[in-house]
């Protein structure tokens, strides 16, 4: 019988173990480094989705972060009531309702996994068009330049050519 459980352990090394994969470390080497076993590290990859999605870096306050998302899970677990959790991180309590409903897989809410598919959701899947095509970039220009506004352009570009 284990004398411990996986997710028992404070949160803390869980985030310290995320921390060193995106560092880029192996995941036995990280699981080493936070004193847990490699399947023990492995399961919390697997739960998180099996995947490290790199951090785009700092985002706007009105995002969810990583950190956020950990203190509503540490919330959740210690029963606390869901308008507590949003004071404490100090977002809206819609906010987080919204997040502990995209980020309960199978369950109950996970917090690693619920940031990987926020981060996987914010990425643009193309390029925007002003920098794909030369010709509109040029064309815009050309019409701010010449004092257009930006609603005269849009309409003109709506036009057809």
């Amino acid at each position: 019988m284990p004398r411990w459980a996986h997710n028992k352990l404070p949160t803390a090394v869980k985030k310290r173990y995320f921390e060193l994969l995106h560092q880029g470390l192996k995941g036995a080497a990280a699981a080493r480094e936070v004193g847990v076993s490699t399947s023990c590290g492995s399961k919390w990859f697997i739960e998180a989705g099996s995947m490290i999605v790199p951090d785009p870096g700092p985002i706007a306050p009105r995002f969810l972060t990583q950190d956020d998302r950990i203190a509503i899970a540490d919330g959740l677990h210690a029963r606390q009531p869901v308008k507590g959790i949003a004071a404490l991180i100090g977002k809206s309590v819609s906010t987080v309702y919204r997040e502990i409903q995209r980020g309960s897989k199978d369950g109950p809410y996970q917090p690693w996994w619920a940031h990987n598919q926020a981060l996987l959701r914010r990425r643009r899947p193309k390029e925007e068009k002003i920098r794909a095509g030369e010709p509109l970039r040029t064309t815009v220009r050309t019409k701010l330049a010449e004092k257009w506004s930006p609603q005269q352009v849009s309409r003109y570009l709506a036009l057809p050519q």
